[in-house]
C-alpha cells in the first residue's frame, strides 16, 4: 500500500514539475541540465533533449555571468541555501530574454550537494512595462523631449561637472507667444500639433549635445555645454528666427508663431543649475513683456530691473499671507445632475492685500508656481479642508470638498506624508476630500502622480482629473494613474450646444468614464441650456456661473466654515 502511495506522489510530482506554469530545471552539483519542463522550453525556444547534459552557463548574458557564477559556489559551497537574481539568456533565435532565477541546492545524506532546483520566471513582458515607466517618468509623452523632472537630472549632471571642472555653457528658456489664444481658436489637437512642430523645428537647429526639453505646457527649456555668452546669445537668436521663419508653424494663418527666450550663464552663477534656471525664465519673462518675439539674456549682476522687483515683491507679498494668515478659501458647487443637489464644492484661493482688497489667483499662483511657495499655499488650503472636514464630521454633517494640488506638491513624498499625517489625527471622513490633478501635471511626471494617486485613494480619498482633454488629446495614461473623476476641460463644455465636434469629444469621455466606473464634470457650465445638453450626455457633474459662483466659503457652507475660520484666527 505505501509503495502505491509513493509511486502516486512520484507521479503528482513529476505532473507538477512537467507542467508548472514557471520554468523549473534539475541541474547536477556540477551546473548540468538533469531535466528541464516544457515551460523552461518555451522561455528559450529550445526542445528539452537540446538543454539536457547543457551548462545554463553556456547561454548566460555575458555582463550577469560572473555573478550568477558567484552565487552559485557560494551555494555549493554550503555559504548559501539559495539566491534570487535577474538575469538573461540566450533564445534559441539568439536575442537574450529576461528570467529571475530561483536556485536552491538540495544535499545528500552526507551533506554534500545532490543538485540544485531552479526556478525560472519570464519577466521580459515586466521589464519592458518597467522601462515604458522609466521613460514616461522623464520624457514628455507628447513630444518626446525629456520633460521638467528629466531636464532637473541633466542639470544636476551637469552642476556635478562644471563643480569639478568649473562652470561653463548655457541655458534658454522658450516659451511660446500667444499660445492659450492659439489653444482656444484652434482647439487642443492642433494645438498638441504646433506643440509638436515646434519641438521638430528645434531639435533641428540644435546640436547633438544640446539637451532640449519640454518643461511646461508651452515651454520649452536648452541645455548648451561648453558654449560661450556670445554663442549662447547666437543660438538663442537662431531657434527665435527659426520658429518665425517655419511655414509649417505658420498652419495658414496670417501671423506667424512666435516665441520669447530668456537666456543665462552658468558663469553668472558659479555653476547653479537652479539659480541659472531662474534666471533665464525671469529672463523669458522680461522678453515676453519687451515686445514678444525676442531673446533676453539675464543680467546676474544687475538685479534693479523693475519688473523684476515686480515678481519679488509678489515672492514677499506671498510670504507675508502664509505669515499673517491673509488667504481665503471661496468655494465653487459643483451640482449633481443625478439628484439635482449640491454635495461637492471645489475650494479656491484667494489672497487679501493689506488694504483689503481681494486679490484672484491669477495675479500670484503663477509666481508661487515657480518657487516652493507654491507647496506652502497647497498645505495652508488642505489645512483649511481639513478643519472644515472634521467640524462636519463632528456635527455628521456630510458633504465633499474638491482640493487642487500643484504638480511641485504630486512630485514630493513628504506632501503626501503631510497629507496622511493630517488623516492619522482622525476626527474626519476621508471620503470628503477630493484632490484634483490636472492632466498636464499627471503626465508631467507620471510616476509621481500614480503613487501619489494610489497613495492617497488606499486612505479613502478621491483623485481628480482637472481639464481632461486640455493638453494632450490621449487616453492612454488613464491606465496609469488611478482616479475616480474625470473633469472634461470647459473649452469643450461652453462651445458644446453651437460645436457638434465637442459634443462627440464630451460623449466618447463620458463613455470611457462610465465603462471605468468613473464620474465625469462638466467644467464651464454658463447657461441653461449648455447644462440640460451636458444632462443628457450623461455627465455627472455640472461646473461654471450657471450652477454657482466662487463665494466666501462661510457663505457657502454656513456655520461650519466659520467656526474654523473663527478657531484658526484665535488660535
Amino acid at each position: 500500500m505505501s509503495s502505491d502511495i509513493a509511486a502516486d506522489t512520484n507521479s503528482l510530482f513529476q505532473c507538477a514539475f512537467e507542467y508548472a506554469p514557471i520554468g523549473m530545471a534539475l541541474v547536477t552539483a556540477a551546473g548540468e541540465f538533469i531535466t528541464v519542463n516544457v515551460e523552461l522550453c518555451r522561455i528559450l525556444g529550445r526542445e528539452h533533449e537540446t538543454l539536457v547534459g547543457v551548462d545554463p552557463a553556456e547561454m548566460t548574458h555575458p555582463e550577469d555571468f560572473q555573478q550568477q557564477a558567484a552565487f552559485i559556489r557560494q551555494l555549493q559551497a554550503g555559504e548559501v541555501q539559495s539566491f534570487h537574481m535577474d538575469t538573461r539568456y540566450r533564445h534559441s533565435d539568439g536575442r537574450y530574454v529576461w528570467v529571475r532565477l530561483s536556485a536552491t541546492v538540495v544535499r545528500s545524506a552526507e551533506c554534500e550537494p545532490a543538485f540544485i532546483v531552479a526556478q525560472m520566471q519570464d519577466i521580459g513582458e515586466h521589464r519592458r512595462f518597467q522601462a515604458q515607466l522609466a521613460h514616461l517618468e522623464e520624457h514628455d509623452p507628447l513630444t518626446g523631449l525629456l520633460n521638467r523632472r528629466g531636464f532637473e537630472r541633466e542639470l544636476e549632471r551637469h552642476s556635478r561637472n562644471t563643480s569639478r571642472y568649473g562652470p561653463e555653457g548655457g541655458l534658454l528658456v522658450l516659451d511660446l507667444d500667444g499660445f492659450k489664444f492659439l489653444n482656444d481658436s484652434l482647439g487642443p489637437t492642433a494645438a498638441d500639433g504646433l506643440l509638436v512642430g515646434v519641438a521638430r523645428v528645434l531639435t533641428k537647429r540644435l546640436r547633438g549635445t544640446d539637451v532640449l526639453a519640454r518643461i511646461g505646457g508651452d515651454e520649452f527649456a536648452v541645455l548648451l555645454p561648453r558654449v560661450s555668452a556670445q554663442e549662447t546669445h547666437a543660438v538663442g537668436r537662431s531657434l527665435v528666427e527659426a520658429v518665425r521663419e517655419d511655414d509649417g508653424l505658420r498652419g495658414g494663418r496670417l501671423r506667424p508663431l512666435t516665441i520669447s527666450v530668456g537666456a543665462a550663464m552658468f558663469t553668472d552663477r558659479g555653476g547653479n543649475a537652479e539659480a541659472v534656471l531662474v534666471d533665464a525664465d525671469l529672463a523669458m519673462y522680461d522678453a515676453k513683456e519687451g515686445g514678444r518675439n525676442r531673446l533676453v539674456f539675464a543680467n546676474a549682476l544687475d538685479r534693479s530691473d523693475s519688473r523684476q522687483r515686480v515678481r519679488i515683491s509678489w515672492m514677499e507679498r506671498i510670504t507675508d499671507a502664509l505669515k499673517y494668515d491673509r488667504f481665503e478659501l471661496h468655494a465653487q458647487p459643483l451640482l449633481d445632475l443625478r439628484s439635482n443637489r449640491v454635495n461637492l464644492y471645489e475650494l479656491l484661493i484667494r489672497m487679501r492685500g493689506e488694504d483689503g482688497e481681494l486679490i484672484p489667483p491669477g495675479a500670484f499662483l503663477d509666481v508661487a508656481e515657480r518657487s516652493d511657495l507654491i507647496q506652502e499655499i497647497d498645505k495652508w488650503v488642505l489645512g483649511q479642508a481639513f478643519g472644515i472636514a472634521r467640524r462636519a464630521f463632528a456635527v455628521g454633517e456630510h458633504f465633499r470638498m474638491s482640493v487642487n494640488v500643484s504638480g511641485r506638491s504630486i512630485s514630493d513624498p513628504e506632501f503626501g506624508n503631510f497629507i496622511e499625517d493630517q488623516l492619522d489625527l482622525g476626527g474626519i471622513d476621508p471620503g470628503m476630500l477630493v484632490f484634483e490633478v490636472t492632466e498636464t501635471a499627471a503626465v508631467a511626471d507620471m510616476l509621481a502622480a500614480h503613487a501619489f494617486s494610489e497613495r492617497l485613494r488606499n486612505r479613502g480619498c478621491a483623485i481628480a482629473i482637472d481639464d481632461f482633454g486640455a493638453g494632450f488629446g490621449s487616453f492612454a495614461y488613464l491606465k496609469q494613474i488611478p482616479f475616480d473623476i474625470l473633469k472634461i476641460d470647459g473649452q469643450f463644455v461652453k462651445g458644446a450646444v453651437a460645436n457638434r465636434e465637442d459634443r462627440v469629444l464630451i460623449d466618447g469621455v463620458v463613455r470611457i468614464a462610465r465603462g471605468l466606473g468613473k464620474e465625469t464634470v462638466g467644467e464651464f457650465t454658463t447657461d441653461q441650456e449648455t447644462l440640460d445638453l451636458i444632462k443628457r450626455q450623461g455627465v455627472d457633474y455640472a461646473q461654471g456661473f450657471h450652477v454657482g459662483k466662487p463665494v466666501p466659503i462661510a457663505e457657502a457652507l454656513g456655520s461650519i466654515a466659520s467656526t474654523v475660520a473663527v478657531s484658526r484666527r484665535s488660535a
